[in-house]
């Protein structure tokens, strides 16, 4: 009864919006103009969001957030430290300002809220260049939608088997730091004795923990050629893990862990690989032992847009979707582990942590 009056108040609602003289009156009625006005720029923001991250994409690649670091800069001296003629710069830098990538003084420019924030996150900007893959595989959203091929860049960039594991996982070491830094901040693992991180490819979360954690015993466990690599920046760091060559989709993980970790790994896989994994991992834990699940998640409050994000990667990509706080506590109930439940971070948008036992 209550679900039949939602979808009718619902219903109505749309048609209300989709009214054009409702518009016109929203607009111009005084309680309800700023809500009006507001809701036009979240539409223009829709259709102009390419555009949007094309100007943050020329700031990265001409390093123009670095060229203003120091100090502001008038338009001359900005063009020449950035190789660009000076009105093309001229042109970026209204358009960057606009986003508030940068900001007006008199007449220098400087870094604005939002460009001085990247600065404090280099990684976002091997992201942001990443993403030329993603907008090629998305240049054609329909026909990509209508055929999910593994013959997309972003197949190509993060397949496992094609030998392009430095490329792949030289970015996934990049961009875990701010990662690592939200599941440290918010578990405790002195409780555990032994961590297995699988899937951990470079070794970058593991480093984290065994910093933070130098007593907790550490192993990764990875496909051949990726546990490599771990072994030596666990060396080149002077940590004291191991790195064990595991194809978790064909054989069974290692045993002797209390708890397992799984850092942006069950949203790159479809649900049978997902069902499949989590009961390898139940099967390796002991009765007691416990799983951390780490990753962005759909319908998470506040940041809905990381859900429109990941679904469109993740299709491109040829495998995974994300998947919701609920949906993986599901999953988890199915595999044999209990009480699963949720562990607040800080930025919940870059991650939300599940501990299921």
């Amino acid at each position: 009864m209550m679900t039949g009056l939602r979808d009718r108040l619902l219903d109505w609602r749309n048609r209300l919006l989709a009214d054009p003289d409702f518009q016109e009156w929203a607009a111009s009625f005084p309680l309800t103009r700023s809500i009006a006005r507001r809701r036009a720029v979240e539409a223009f923001d829709l259709t102009a969001g390419f555009v949007y991250s094309q100007i943050l994409l020329a700031c990265v690649e001409l390093r123009l957030f670095e060229a203003l670091q120091p100090r502001p800069l008038e338009i001359a001296a900005l063009a020449q430290k950035i190789g660009l003629p000076m009105a093309g710069t001229e042109r970026l830098a209204h358009a960057a300002t606009s986003l508030r990538l940068l900001e007006r003084r008199g007449e220098r420019w400087a870094l604005g809220p939002h460009g001085a924030a990247l600065l404090g996150n280099p990684s976002a900007f091997e992201m942001i260049k990443h993403h030329g893959a993603l907008y090629a595989d998305l240049s054609d959203p329909v026909a990509l939608l209508r055929n999910r091929s593994r013959d997309t860049a972003l197949a190509k960039f993060w397949d496992y088997t094609a030998g392009g594991e430095q490329e792949y996982s030289a970015l996934m070491a990049q961009t875990q730091a701010f990662i690592a830094a939200e599941i440290l901040s918010a578990y405790p693992f002195a409780e555990h004795r032994h961590l297995i991180d699988v899937g951990g490819g470079a070794g970058a979360f593991l480093c984290a923990a065994k910093k933070q954690y130098p007593n907790l015993k550490a192993t990764l466990c990875d496909l051949p050629n990726v546990a490599a690599m771990a072994r030596q920046r666990f060396a080149h760091e002077g940590i004291e893990a191991d790195a064990v060559a595991c194809n978790f989709l064909e054989e069974a993980l290692p045993s002797g862990a209390d708890i397992i970790t799984l850092v942006r790994i069950l949203h790159d896989h479809d649900d049978d690989v997902v069902r499949m994994l989590l009961s390898s991992i139940r099967r390796a834990l002991p009765e007691g032992g416990a799983l951390l699940v780490a990753e962005p998640m759909a319908e998470t409050p506040g940041a809905q847009s990381v859900g429109a994000y990941f679904h469109m990667y993740l299709w491109a990509m040829g495998a995974g979707r994300p998947r919701s706080l609920r949906e993986i506590k599901k999953f988890l109930n199915e595999a044999g582990f209990a009480h699963a439940k949720s562990v607040g971070t800080r930025r919940p948008a870059l991650t939300r942590i599940v501990i299921a036992s």
